[in-house]
């Protein structure tokens, strides 16, 4: 992972809310190129959601409207398209569009389709970050927090910081566990593991 590079103290919330961004992605895109397709839809335990393909294609994701208890384990597909979703909400939001529905927030299938739309949702949201003036940030944000006005437009660049934080860590724990698993399998075939004689 490359730290970005920072000449010069921040000169104002959007500069560090960009760097903390910035430094966010590259974590991102170090686990982004090293996914394999087989890894997307990887359940590492029994209890997990993930994403379903219906008859005509498309890709659902499993969805409950109270959170369970236990929380599932999600798979990588499942975190990829739950970035997407709430990404792609709080894109519309910054750009002045119409939010989309959860529902009509599609995955777009494993490996490369869905690095392309990750990474499409980026460019989507420096664009709108780019454009932000101080007094825009100063403003009530739209979302997450509709319309409270204890939260500002910097609150909701600062969420998203921490909401692709979140799923990037948990991206990439799985991602790192499933490599782990293959190696011990190609290492140590199942059924003949050394006794402990202890």
């Amino acid at each position: 992972m490359t730290v970005p590079r920072n000449d010069s103290v921040p000169r104002s919330a959007r500069d560090l809310l960009r760097w903390q961004f910035d430094l966010t992605w590259s974590l991102f895109e170090y686990h982004l190129e090293r996914l394999e397709p087989d890894d997307y839809l990887w359940e590492p335990v029994a209890h997990c959601w993930t994403v379903r393909r219906t008859d005509d294609g498309t890709w659902v994701p499993d969805w409950a409207e109270t959170e369970p208890d236990p929380v599932p384990v999600p798979t990588i597909g499942w975190l990829s398209w739950h970035i997407g979703w709430w990404w792609g909400v709080a894109v519309d939001h910054a750009h002045g569009r119409t939010p989309r529905e959860r529902s009509d927030v599609t995955w777009p299938g494993a490996g490369e389709p869905t690095v392309e739309w990750l990474r499409g949702l980026r460019e989507d949201w420096l664009v709108a970050m780019d454009r932000f003036t101080g007094a825009d940030l100063d403003a009530v944000a739209p979302f997450p927090w509709p319309n409270d006005p204890g939260y500002t437009v910097a609150h909701m660049v600062a969420w998203v910081n921490a909401e692709l934080m979140k799923n990037v860590a948990e991206i990439g724990q799985l991602r790192l566990q499933r490599v782990s698993g293959l190696s011990s399998s190609q290492a140590e075939p199942t059924g003949h593991r050394p006794k402990n004689t202890h």
